[in-house]
């Protein structure tokens, strides 16, 4: 008995737990580690194949944010059928990284060549401009020195690449082919140092470098006078043409633009990109980049920045750090953010700016879109998609489209066809910068239950101010009347007084007098009733705090009255 006792005491769980997992056939553990790794895949590369599958494969809806009274979305988007559409991705490339990275080294670029033209800038730059007529792919002949008549009336699209992207680029090709095929001249404006051409000045480009394009769009419009000029943006060169519109207002000679993937808040970006592993990598490859760009033009970058900290750039905020901030003279990397955000400069645009973005972007976060500004603004019409990627969106089984230039083409056509392309205003009055106007129109802010903060409108500030300054002209014309009047008495005799004549007495003006005490308390009830307006809920709530503060103070004081008038008439009883 003792011993069967000490053999079953002998036995450790664990041994026989390890002695069952070893009946267990080792080509289900293999399966089993396959299940877990594609789980754990699935989930680390957001991939939505599963989502499409059980949706029967029709894609999701386009989310459209607008003003309801925008005559934008009225006139022009309301026709657009493929906004208002369904957007499905290829279903191999069901994943925003898949979409990004297949882009980046595959993107089956059509085939077609370029007409380069070399245009020099005031302080010294070289910029290329590489043309796409609508000849060039319609079958013709190619021929160098077929050009542009200036009388031409061909619309033009001048496109504004990404970050270190030239018109090389995959998705600069897409653009420009598709665009020259439905029978327009393309564009590319290539960024300083980028297309093959060397820096020729000590300034180079970033993110809100916005010089460039606005002598390239003035040139263009001189050029071409009779040749409507819209604008299409694409990721960095997004967020330069949404910050050039804002800062030139109405002032701008572009029909209407387009903005993709812009990043917007270049802060909340800088912030994103560092967050996941994921999200690292794209950091790193965007910084390889930038270090090939500052390795080509290595002379000019190591007599105007940090050229042993820009070789040790591990990230796009060291390269900023080493050398756009040192260049362009920003006194902090933050501060080179703040400056170049386009989001700042949304409220300003009075162009008919289409922006179209996907909400799975593993580079240009969702966190950064100005919902609320582009909502505000009856000129924007924000399009997004529920995926997408990085400047991809490929569609079709083989992914031989993209589905944003298709968009992209269908909006400048019906807005070209439109009375709503935008005519260019020759001369403007009080103009000032976007980063005043957004201050001063947004005076107040609204607190939402997700902790979003979003600027509230100034029009009861507007009303404010039309009171006041009203109010003063009645002062000052009561002043001016008085000084009259008090001057005719002196220098003329007065008239005797008949029917339909004012005549100031003493008794009028003890009235005057009397009366004045009530302008002090009506800036006072002003200030109620405005509260009262502004938030009817805040009013009483504030009406309640001052009855609870107050109520011991006044309790007490009742007390002390009515206990003195009992005893009163208790004596007297």
């Amino acid at each position: 008995m003792d011993c069967r006792v000490l053999g079953e005491v002998s036995e450790n769980p664990y041994v026989l737990l390890l002695n069952d997992l070893s009946l267990i056939p080792i080509s289900h553990y293999f399966f089993a580690f396959l299940a877990f790794s594609f789980a754990f895949l699935y989930h680390f590369l957001e991939f939505h194949f599963l989502q499409d599958l059980f949706n029967g494969f029709r894609g999701s809806p386009i989310g459209l944010t607008y003003n309801p009274s925008s005559p934008i979305y009225h006139g022009v988007v309301s026709k657009c059928r493929i906004l208002h559409a369904r957007y499905l991705a290829t279903p191999w490339l069901s994943s925003p990284h898949f979409q990004t990275v297949f882009l980046s080294f595959f993107g089956r670029p059509p085939a077609f060549s370029y007409r380069r033209k070399l245009f020099n800038l005031s302080d010294g730059g070289t910029v290329a401009l590489d043309w796409l007529l609508s000849s060039d792919v319609s079958g013709d002949v190619f021929s160098t020195n077929n050009a542009i008549p200036k009388g031409d009336t061909t619309p033009i699209v001048l496109v504004i690449p990404g970050l270190t992207s030239d018109s090389d680029a995959a998705y600069i090709k897409h653009l420009a082919f598709n665009t020259a095929k439905k029978g327009w001249n393309v564009v590319v404006s290539n960024h300083r140092g980028l297309g093959g051409i060397s820096v020729t000045s000590d300034f180079f480009y970033n993110a809100g470098w916005t010089e460039d394009l606005r002598t390239v769009v003035s040139n263009l419009h001189d050029e071409y006078p009779n040749a409507p000029l819209f604008l299409v943006g694409l990721s960095v060169g997004a967020n330069i043409l949404v910050k050039y519109l804002g800062e030139d207002g109405d002032k701008v000679p572009v029909a209407g633009a387009v903005a993709i993937c812009s990043p917007w808040d270049l802060l909340i970006g800088d912030r994103f990109i560092g967050r996941r592993l994921l999200q690292k990598f794209y950091d790193k490859a965007l910084t390889t980049g930038l270090l090939g760009y500052a390795q080509l033009h290595q002379p000019r970058f190591f007599r105007l920045a940090n050229w042993e900290g820009i070789k040790k750039s591990r990230s796009i905020r060291d390269f900023d750090q080493h050398a756009t901030c040192i260049v362009g003279k920003f006194e902090t990397v933050d501060t080179y953010y703040r400056r170049c955000t386009s989001a700042n400069y949304v409220g300003n645009v009075s162009v008919p700016l289409l922006c179209i973005s996907a909400l799975d972007d593993p580079v240009c976060t969702r966190e950064a879109i100005p919902w609320e500004e582009c909502r505000a603004n009856i000129n924007i019409v924000l399009a997004t998609t529920k995926h997408g990627g990085h400047l991809a969106f490929f569609e079709g089984l083989t992914a031989a489209g993209i589905w944003w230039v298709r968009a992209t083409d269908e909006f400048l056509k019906i807005l070209h066809s439109s009375q709503y392309m935008h005519v260019q205003k020759m001369v403007s009055f009080g103009a000032q910068s976007s980063l005043d106007s957004s201050i001063d129109q947004g005076p107040y802010v609204n607190i939402a239950e997700d902790g979003m903060v979003a600027a509230v409108g100034n029009e009861q500030a507007k009303e404010n101010r039309t009171e006041d300054v009203l109010e003063q002209q009645k002062t000052h014309q009561r002043k001016t009347n008085e000084m009259v009047s008090g001057e005719q008495d002196d220098h003329m005799i007065k008239p005797e007084p008949c029917s339909g004549e004012i005549v100031q007495s003493s008794e009028q003006a003890t009235t005057r007098q009397d009366s004045k005490p009530l302008d002090v308390i009506s800036p006072v009830r002003r200030c109620l009733e405005l509260l009262s307006q502004r938030s009817r809920w805040s009013f009483w709530l504030l009406v309640y705090v001052a009855i609870v503060t107050s109520w011991p103070l006044v309790g007490s004081a009742l007390q002390i009255v009515f206990r003195k008038k009992l005893r009163n008439i208790s004596r007297a009883a």
